[in-house]
């Protein structure tokens, strides 16, 4: 069953606890999103009302796919930038897919639904987003369009000996 992707939802509390509740299993299971396992709900609260406070002053934008319960199932969030000589191309954040839906092709859809989005934002031509070296994701990303157009060796910290590759890719839509 597809997942239904929704741009800018109505954040109730209920998708509220349910991007927390995503954030915090996709995490646990190891997933790179900004923060390192084992992590509870309450660690990772203040970055999502970071980007809940960042949406309500218009700076980021939301896109969620709900599966057929209705649940967050993925999510992505778009952060625009402010410097005027940058605002031809957004950014990427905390692309997730819940790992119990990893493996049926959701991730690919995730991009595909925001690179549709980011389509429709006026004057916005190209995405960026980096990732954690390591894991495959630039493979990944790569398979669905993206170019890898930078990489700082070691720059992320996971743990002590274990330091990653921040990798910055681009997809062009134009």
């Amino acid at each position: 069953m597809p997942l239904t992707f929704t741009l800018d939802p109505a954040v109730t509390p209920a998708l509220r606890d349910g991007i927390l509740d995503l954030w915090t299993d996709v995490s646990n299971a190891g997933g790179a999103v900004g923060f390192v396992a084992p992590v509870t709900r309450e660690e990772i609260r203040p970055e999502l009302v970071k980007h809940l406070a960042a949406m309500a002053e218009g700076r980021h934008r939301l896109l969620v796919g709900h599966d057929e319960t209705g649940e967050p199932a993925a999510t992505a969030f778009f952060a625009f930038n402010t410097h005027r000589l940058m605002t031809h191309w957004v950014w990427l954040y905390t692309v997730m897919v819940h790992p119990r839906h990893q493996g049926k092709g959701y991730g690919r859809d995730l991009l595909a639904a925001g690179e549709d989005a980011a389509r429709g934002f006026d004057g916005v031509d190209a995405i960026r987003l980096t990732c954690r070296g390591g894991l495959g994701l630039e493979r990944f990303y790569a398979s669905c369009g993206y170019k890898e157009v930078g990489r700082v060796p070691g720059a992320i910290r996971v743990a002590p000996g274990d330091d990653r590759d921040d990798i910055t890719m681009l997809l062009p839509l134009r």
